[in-house]
């Protein structure tokens, strides 16, 4: 018997191999376990990124390397007046590359005359200018959260590169520990720090001296030290 080799039939009806989906990697950005409640951090999730939670040492948020201090404004001017956000820009030097992002300016004046907290607009805008000029750090304005989260958005897909937390909490000295004491005092810079330590030595000797001795020192700015000697009540 004569066997005849047929080539296959291919059959248009079955059914194709199946394509295996390809998963795309979502961009990471790296947040502070505070920002867990903030609408920032879930708008960003909303976007497709993929929000890490550490606690940070430094800054609010790393993207790609770069260090992202987040204020709303009314945080940055309660920051201003307790000198927190001067610690804060200290800190995130360690980052070669940083910003800060005030948020909410389609909500709230930055500037106003009627600011409750009595801050002039004006040493508000001498504020900023030293941000940029004195710490090199410069300042984005955001409408609100959502466009806080597409700022980092755009900054998260730029580029993929591990974010370092490297990083610590700037370690003062005795003489900016010293300082940074007498800074916490309403009105009291770092110029008029210094001036007092230079003249009284040490702090004790400031607060134990005669409201008379410190005025000749540092004029009208004496008065701010009367509370040392106000009861809590």
């Amino acid at each position: 018997m004569k066997t005849i080799y047929t080539k296959p039939i291919f059959d248009i009806f079955s059914k194709k191999p199946e394509r295996k989906k390809v998963e795309i990697e979502k961009q990471k950005v790296i947040a502070d376990y505070r920002e867990k409640s903030s609408l920032v951090a879930s708008e960003l999730i909303a976007l497709g990124l993929e929000v890490e939670f550490r606690e940070l040492k430094v800054a609010d948020y790393l993207v790609n390397d770069i260090a992202v201090e987040r204020k709303t404004i009314s945080d940055f001017i309660s920051s201003m007046l307790n000198k927190r956000i001067i610690r804060q820009l200290q800190e995130i030097q360690q980052y070669e590359k940083k910003f800060l992002i005030i948020e909410g300016i389609d909500e709230q004046e930055l500037y106003s005359d009627d600011n409750p907290t009595g801050l002039h607009p004006n040493a508000i805008r001498g504020f900023l200018l030293s941000i940029i000029l004195k710490f090199k750090v410069p300042i984005i304005f955001s409408k609100n959260y959502e466009d806080t989260a597409k700022f980092i958005n755009v900054l998260a897909r730029k580029k993929e590169k591990e974010s370092s937390l490297n990083v610590s909490k700037k370690t003062l000295n005795k003489k900016e520990r010293m300082q940074f004491i007498l800074e916490a005092f309403p009105g009291i810079g770092p110029k008029t720090a210094k001036k007092l330590l230079e003249e009284f030595k040490t702090i004790k000797n400031i607060m134990n001296s005669p409201r008379e001795e410190l005025e000749k020192t540092i004029g009208k700015k004496a008065d701010v030290f009367k509370i040392v000697d106000e009861d809590y009540q």
